[in-house]
């Protein structure tokens, strides 16, 4: 197994982040796949972390990615 592991994320306006383990089950729940971001989770993370410890990262990679691009 590689070094990350990769999940689907959508940041919602009020802040949340919604997490999807790939492309085609978020678009089965009606998530527009334009606003999909990908996101290279850490295998420790992945592996030992909680769902809310994820989301946090999740949610300060999408922060940074804005920032960079603003």
């Amino acid at each position: 197994m590689g070094e990350s592991t990769s999940l689907c994320a959508i940041r919602h306006p009020d802040g949340s982040v919604s997490l999807y383990v790939d492309e085609e089950y978020a678009i089965e729940k009606g998530v527009d796949p334009a606003k999909l971001v990908k996101v290279e989770i850490p295998r420790e993370l992945y592996v030992n972390g909680s769902v809310q410890q994820i989301r946090e990262y999740v949610a300060t990679y999408l922060e940074s990615q804005a920032s960079s691009s603003a």
